[in-house]
């Protein structure tokens, strides 16, 4: 950080004061016309405090002029470079959050995952590699709720999707409501750049509003829709008999494929981490994220600091030749004629 000057060519004013040499002095007071002789013991001791004084007040009077002019300079300090996008994708995330979603039949490693631990996992490592987007999250289930609006800060949305639990929004699938929110909150960006990622492991059964209507508005708003759907649509069960696969899901595939198509994105299917994982590599390459940005500096006034020590300069000033005045009209001596 540095302190800087926005206006330095005030500095020229700082020799004004001098000009005051220049003028003429006004002229002298009248002789006084009563004298007392044995008095002027006491005048000499009186001149002398009085000339600390004056030095005094000069030297108050000098400082307050300075930081008047430092003041006028108008004194800043300026902040550390900060970098900022210039552009990049408005993206959008709308995770759904249904009942469905705890089904554990993905996998990492070997180990059982939930549908929607599995989306926390590797949508996480997609958000922190989307610097320059602007990201929101949704969730929905029986309706849709805005978690994040579009922000360029990715922890936020980050922490917020780990803390995303199921049943939150209800137990049903509010595919259309989830598309229809996304599309009001990304209708002020830029056109080319609106992005919505979609991610379900089900049907559309809640909500007011029919998917493909909503994707049809997406169409005609700009807005891209690239729809995942979710699931192995099979699990491992412990049965008496053994283990066995179990059937799981109900993942409308058709309608995922055509709310995709109508608005210029792609279905993907991710029946694991690993698919997944290449779902979000392949979005990244089409839709890069933005490489411009701009450079800002944080810039704080600094000028009330010695505007405020000019000002406690002048109270100062004002009472030292109040006390004055007041000693002087005390024991100014009175002249007095000699007959």
């Amino acid at each position: 950080m540095t302190v800087e000057f926005a206006w330095p060519w005030l500095l020229a004013a700082l020799p004004l004061p001098l000009l005051a040499l220049l003028l003429p002095r006004a002229a002298g007071a009248s002789p006084a016309t009563l004298h007392f002789p044995f008095y002027d013991a006491l005048h000499t001791s009186l001149q002398s405090h009085t000339g600390q004084r004056s030095r005094l007040r000069l030297t108050l009077a000098v400082l307050a002029w300075l930081l008047l002019i430092l003041t006028a300079t108008r004194p800043q300090l300026i902040g550390e470079t900060v970098h900022l996008p210039v552009s990049g994708r408005s993206l959008m995330l709308a995770v759904d959050i249904s009942g469905s979603m705890q089904t554990e039949d993905m996998q990492i490693k070997g180990r059982q995952l939930s549908r929607l631990t599995a989306v926390k996992l590797v949508a996480g490592e997609f958000i922190e590699q989307r610097k320059g987007d602007r990201l929101g999250l949704i969730l929905f289930g029986d309706q849709a709720y805005l978690q994040v609006p579009l922000t360029f800060d990715r922890n936020t949305v980050h922490t917020l999707l780990d803390e995303a639990q199921i049943g939150l929004a209800g137990k049903r699938t509010a595919i259309g409501d989830a598309i229809g929110l996304a599309i009001k909150r990304l209708r002020k960006e830029p056109a080319s750049n609106r992005v919505l990622i979609l991610l379900t492991d089900g049907t559309n059964t809640a909500g007011n509003v029919d998917p493909l209507k909503a994707a049809d508005l997406a169409a005609r708003e700009g807005v891209r829709i690239y729809t995942i759907g979710i699931g192995s649509g099979e699990m491992q069960v412990q049965t008496p008999f053994g283990v066995q696969r179990v059937a799981t899901g109900d993942l409308d595939e058709a309608n995922l494929k055509a709310i995709a198509d109508k608005t210029g994105g792609r279905y993907f299917r991710a029946r694991d981490t690993a698919q997944l994982a290449k779902i979000y590599g392949l979005l990244d390459r089409i839709e890069p994220v933005s490489k411009d940005e701009q450079t800002w500096r944080p810039v704080d006034e600094l000028y009330f600091w010695p505007l405020g020590a000019a000002l406690l300069l002048s109270v100062l000033i004002a009472l030292s030749a109040a006390f004055g005045r007041r000693a002087t009209a005390t024991l100014t001596p009175v002249e007095v004629q000699h007959a």
